[in-house]
């Protein structure tokens, strides 16, 4: 296939370089938006006269047809050509002849392949904000069924206060809200128009920047058309919103890791959602869920890949650039497939509650509340910490717990304690008289439910 630029050269590029310069293997996956893209252009330049009504309109049928073919099958992408939009113009040209040749008047690939991949991504985006939602509901539909499942809350990966498991669940909820939040401000943000940068100058013919935008769903245009080219923070933020969105799924995923193991014992996976060993018969190993830890690292990849490419590019366009796409396209898959099996694989997740129980009546996670009811009976703070301290050196030097220890016991270290300690150090207890706004006690859970089911709604 002769290059569109090949006027200029007086040999064909060598087959390795030419190889190696073909991003066609990644681009083609923007088919519809660069053709999309085409269309909104030559309707355009025949509304100010640039091209003929009759041109445009058997140019934007043809592309209409291209499109048609490509997605049915019955068109192959060419892998002679240098990239998508190379090959949708010379397919146009071969099947109209010289209308397909005036298409690229007033436009240049550098302002092409910005608005295709703004398209893409805009769409791309969208369509993982729709996954995240699918994910919250599964989440919601956990923390509902779970309410009344308490299980010890950890700081340091060490027993520290009893909570309910809708509480710790819904702590993701609040996560993946605010990942949709920074995806819709990198959506926003970058929902503006290229098109009619050109290569970095703009043209001189009368063009509509603004029509083109609006045909194509921006919501303005790039007012500068420098920028219009070699702006890619919109990667840059989208890559960032994704890994922040992996980085929570792998937080998730390893206290689910954690919960599996016969160490806690708090969940069971599904078996549609576990391996097992080819040497031992009796494992069950959440491979579903270290796969997503394990990609997490990817889309880091991704990210740093593409602030290294862009740290020294000098403006406008360069080629360098061309290594955007295989790293967003990276970055994209890999969160969709995590977003995927994910929320199927917690669905099915079976929480054992009674272990859950069982764990929360040891390591002393009551201890908070014993100090709070000695600070009800009138003593500062910091000394009711410090009885409450010495009550737990005395149970593990005597190998029980607090709720074991007899009221004379206690009164050995506070006259003021009286019977209804017991009641105050119960677990149950514990967690309901936690009143504060957004706390584990039942009707601050209710609350947070009611405002993720608000949000994945509004969303």
């Amino acid at each position: 296939m002769e290059k569109m630029w090949a006027g200029r050269f007086a040999k064909a590029l060598d087959k390795q370089a030419d190889d190696f310069n073909s991003s066609l293997h990644f681009d083609a996956r923007m088919y519809k938006q660069d053709i999309e893209g085409s269309m909104a252009h030559a309707a355009m330049l025949a509304s100010k006269g640039i091209l003929s009504a009759k041109d445009a309109e058997e140019i934007i049928k043809t592309l209409g047809d291209i499109l048609s073919d490509i997605q049915s099958g019955a068109l192959s992408l060419e892998a002679e050509a240098e990239d998508i939009h190379m090959f949708v113009e010379a397919e146009l040209t071969k099947r109209i002849g010289d209308a397909g040749r005036r298409l690229h008047t007033a436009r240049s690939r550098n302002d092409q392949v910005a608005v295709d991949i703004r398209l893409y991504l805009r769409e791309e985006g969208e369509g993982i904000i729709s996954m995240l939602q699918e994910l919250l509901a599964v989440i919601v539909k956990q923390a509902e069924e779970n309410q009344s499942a308490i299980m010890p809350g950890y700081t340091h990966l060490q027993r520290a206060q009893p909570i309910l498991f809708s509480h710790h669940l819904l702590a993701y909820a609040m996560m993946f809200l605010r990942d949709i939040d920074r995806l819709r401000d990198a959506l926003k943000r970058m929902n503006l128009s290229p098109l009619g940068s050109c290569a970095l100058a703009g043209t001189t013919y009368d063009t509509d920047r603004e029509s083109e935008a609006k045909a194509l769903g921006f919501d303005g245009i790039t007012l500068n058309s420098i920028d219009g080219v070699s702006d890619r923070d919109f990667c840059v933020e989208l890559l960032s919103a994704f890994a922040t969105v992996m980085m929570h799924l792998s937080r998730f995923s390893e206290e689910i890791i954690l919960w599996c193991s016969w160490e806690f014992k708090f969940v069971e996976l599904d078996d549609s959602y576990t391996t097992g060993s080819s040497i031992m018969p009796q494992k069950k190993n959440p491979d579903i869920a270290e796969l997503v830890r394990g990609k997490t690292g990817r889309v880091y990849g991704d990210l740093m890949a593409m602030l290294t490419v862009l740290k020294g590019i000098p403006l406008a366009y360069n080629k360098d650039m061309q290594e955007d796409k295989e790293a967003i396209f990276d970055a994209i898959d890999t969160v969709k497939q995590c977003l995927t099996v994910f929320p199927p694989m917690l669905a099915g997740m079976k929480v054992l509650k009674e272990n859950m129980f069982s764990a929360a009546q040891k390591g002393f996670i009551n201890a908070t509340d014993l100090a709070d009811y000695l600070t009800k009976k009138g003593l500062p703070f910091r000394t009711a910490y410090k009885i409450s301290g010495q009550a737990v050196a005395y149970c593990i030097k005597e190998g029980k717990v607090l709720d074991e220890m007899s009221l004379e016991e206690y009164r050995a270290l506070c006259p003021e304690i009286e019977e209804d300690v017991y009641e105050a150090i119960d677990l149950y207890t514990c967690v309901k008289t936690r009143i504060s706004a957004g706390g584990t006690g039942p009707e601050s859970v209710k609350n947070q439910i009611a405002f993720v089911k608000g949000k994945i709604e509004n969303v």
